[in-house]
């Protein structure tokens, strides 16, 4: 499921939880929704409730709780470690389903929100790597503020609930990973803001108390996790070998910037093992680690039937008792699923687990519970209780998807036919099995959008056009190419949208080639071979293709990467091609030849190259190889230029104390913590100022990346994303970017034990083809 595939395991649910969700689904479709959300504490109608101390309002959350929990007997308690909570009819708690998905809208996925006439659809907007194309950490936030309010508006009318298991913040660290399409890209930094920020959309209120949430989001699928199913290697066994300075430096940092950041309400522990240990049961991770270090405020829960499948899968205990009991006293508090409603019972009468460790877990959820209003009595008086049907996909919502996929496309090829001009050309020839899709371009984790604009619709609302599939489906075992090479040879310009769709990168299953699939690299070729006019590319998929063929092809003038747009990427494909709007996205990971993918198992978790064994390393940051293209590659209609107005001095001397061991014996780097890295250390805090002009004939919008290349010290990143601001230009219009940049946090690496240290030696900063050395000294 998102690891926790929602669908968990959308494509091999274990029984248990797929027969409940099947069940879930015909019992909506003939019943329709309730009327009322669910809810605690229900004083109005129940007088009698206004007694229970965790009914009162007016005490503290923690109180509350501990109230709540002191009532209840021990199968009771047991009934709130699962995901469809049981209730208690005595205390007026009625029953309550964890499981909601709102990876890039209100979705389907999960039995606790569906759509009915009453609300038919929601606003969906681009699957996400799509949106962190965008690099705009304001849309990010924007979005999950959108999508909270349509969620509270279902839940006002009984169809959602109130607890979303999203964003999905793995790191996209191999090309061929099905889930890629999911996540933020592959730079640790990116996908932390993303993180932090979809989360403060979702869960902060208006009123602004942070103890208080809109809904609760989940960050998941902790930790390492990024293998489906993978030439037979499944998630459910794959054991995740991960040395500690690649968990702190690349798979840890997004959690990090979720809990401590985004302040996010859950975390989702993943299926896979990490070095031996599964996730959900290890202490570690979960009680040292998010609840110690990070002191997450909220509950963490299993992806669905980990703890099922540590039991039956991985073989990792003898018993389901002792499954049951590991995880609890590891740190999970709620398990999508029913194996703890089974187990736990049987594990504290055989003394493996004690009462006191389950009522810790369900403090936890319940205190989340308590932070969303459900024990406050009808939500419709309380500040989300107005919203309702006539909040879900506004047109401002809706704009707001045709915005993100905007904000995201990337221009990844132009000769200089781009844009195209909708007064010379007079017919346009659309092809490929991409063109019309709909549910394709929303990606998975989906809900029922507002409506649809095809690739085809939007183009066909600027000039006259002409349409063939080209291909059957995007597998594309036979393409039409007669018909299509006729098409274009007779049109003034042709585009054609290729790419993939959920048959072939989805959550169970991984990619084992980086090819356009089936016949569509011939179709390509031969109807850029045969067209009159310009030929045009527009890749629809979440991970990225060996498209060197096009990228050399002088026929063709132009490539669009547009992930899953969304429900209005039609609208935003045609407002690029055809200049309405000029083209901004980068992109979020890099695009690798197929020779990479032929020498590099999926398995292998290492980051950094080993040139012992021609291992060449991942993501731009540690990867020594070639590319189609790289991370951060995008290209505008108008042309950005830089210039440096302050920068960092030439020399940074950092004021070791007078026993300092660096002082008597040579170092090659600093711890990145004492008193020379305090904040009232002198010299260890600076601003960088770009300035930055569009020297163009037209607006635009330009993301200014600030990188750095450390020493070559601890197998220190090649470089690596400093900072990043979007910034809107007009033409021949200039403004000055400001990053501040401090040395022991910012200009330090992780070295091989997981330790931070300031590399001593040069470091270069670098902004386009602007570079900028300094030299750390003691």
């Amino acid at each position: 499921m998102g690891s926790s595939s929602p669908l968990t395991r959308r494509n091999r649910a274990p029984s248990s939880v797929l027969s409940l969700f099947l069940v879930f689904l015909c019992f909506s479709a003939s019943s329709n929704a309730q009327s009322t959300p669910a809810f605690a504490c229900d004083v109005a109608g129940n007088s009698s409730l206004s007694a229970y101390g965790f009914c009162n309002t007016a005490l503290k959350i923690e109180a509350r709780v501990a109230d709540l929990v002191g009532r209840l007997t021990l199968q009771e308690k047991i009934g709130f470690l699962v995901n469809k909570a049981n209730g208690v009819t005595r205390l007026g708690i009625p029953t309550y389903e964890w499981w909601s998905e709102a990876l890039h809208g209100v979705s389907y996925i999960g039995p606790g929100t569906h759509f009915s006439g009453q609300v038919p659809g929601a606003t969906s907007f681009p699957q996400v790597i799509l949106t962190a194309a965008s690099f705009n950490v304001s849309l990010f936030q924007a979005i999950g503020k959108v999508v909270s309010t349509e969620a509270r508006a279902m839940y006002n009318v009984g169809l959602a609930g109130l607890t979303y298991w999203s964003p999905n913040v793995n790191i996209f660290r191999d090309p061929r990973w099905g889930r890629g399409q999911e996540t933020p890209g592959e730079d640790p930094l990116l996908s932390s803001k993303y993180a932090s920020g979809y989360v403060k959309g979702l869960q902060e209120t208006d009123g602004g108390d942070a103890n208080r949430l809109k809904v609760a989001a989940c960050c998941k699928h902790y930790t390492a996790y990024d293998v489906d199913n993978w030439k037979g290697i499944e998630r459910y066994t794959f054991d995740a070998v991960v040395n500690q300075q690649d968990m702190d430096d690349t798979y840890q940092p997004p959690f990090k910037s979720c809990v401590i950041d985004g302040n996010v309400a859950s975390v989702m522990c993943s299926y896979n093992k990490v070095n031996g240990i599964p996730t959900c049961a290890d202490p570690d991770l979960l009680s040292g680690v998010i609840r110690g270090e990070w002191k997450l405020n909220g509950y963490i829960v299993s992806d669905c039937d980990s703890v099922d499948v540590l039991y039956k899968n991985q073989h990792y205990t003898k018993t389901p008792e002792e499954a049951a009991a590991i995880s609890i006293n590891a740190g999970l508090d709620l398990n999508c699923g029913s194996f703890l409603g089974q187990h736990t019972e049987a594990a504290v009468k055989a003394g493996l687990v004690n009462e006191t460790a389950i009522d810790k877990a369900i403090s936890n959820n319940f205190l989340t519970l308590m932070r969303l209003g459900f024990f406050d009595g009808d939500p419709k008086k309380q500040i989300y209780g107005g919203l309702g049907p006539k909040d879900v996909c506004t047109p401002a919502n809706q704009e707001l998807a045709a915005e993100a996929a905007r904000q995201g496309i990337v221009l990844l090829k132009n000769t200089g036919s781009l844009p195209l001009s909708p007064t010379t050309i007079k017919t346009l020839a659309v092809i490929g099995p991409n063109a019309n899709v709909t549910k394709t371009m929303i990606g998975n984790y989906e809900g029922t959008p507002c409506k649809y604009t095809t690739p085809l619709q939007g183009l066909a609302g600027t000039v006259s056009t002409t349409y063939l599939p080209g291909c059957s489906n995007v597998a594309c075992a036979v393409a039409d190419v007669d018909a299509a090479t006729k098409l274009a040879a007779d049109a003034d310009a042709t585009v054609l949208v290729i790419g993939a769709d959920q048959s072939i990168e989805a959550e169970s299953r991984d990619r084992v080639d980086l090819n356009l699939p089936g016949k569509q690299q011939d179709l390509v070729t031969q109807v850029a071979k045969a067209a009159k006019g310009p030929v045009l590319l527009v890749i629809m998929s979440g991970g990225g293709f060996d498209i060197t063929f096009a990228k050399d092809d002088p026929k063709i003038a132009g490539i669009l990467w547009v992930g899953y747009p969304g429900e209005a990427g039609g609208i935003a494909i045609a407002e690029v091609i055809f200049g309405r709007y000029n083209p901004s996205g980068r992109l979020p990971m890099t695009w690798y030849p197929q020779s990479y993918v032929e020498k590099v198992p999926m398995t292998n978790m290492n980051m950094r190259p080993d040139t012992s064994n021609g291992y060449p390393g991942r993501t731009y940051r540690f990867y020594t190889g070639e590319t189609v293209y790289a991370f951060g590659d995008g290209l505008s209609y108008t042309k950005f230029s830089h210039s440096l107005v302050k920068a960092l001095p030439r020399v940074v001397p950092l004021r070791l104390q007078e026993n300092h061991v660096c002082r008597s014996s040579e170092c090659q780097s600093l711890d990145a913590l004492g008193p020379h890295c305090e904040k009232n250390a002198v010299g260890t805090a600076f601003e960088v100022h770009v300035k930055v002009r569009n020297g163009g004939e037209r607006e635009g919008i330009h993301t200014v990346f600030l990188f750095t290349t450390p020493p070559a010290v601890h197998g220190s990143p090649r470089k690596h994303l400093l900072g990043f601001e979007k910034i809107r230009l007009g033409k021949r219009e200039e403004a000055v970017v400001k990053f501040k940049v401090d040395v022991c946090k910012d200009l330090s690496v992780v070295d091989e034990v997981g330790k931070r240290k300031i590399g001593l030696g040069q470091h270069l900063l670098h902004v386009g083809d602007l570079k900028h050395s300094l030299s750390i000294r003691i």
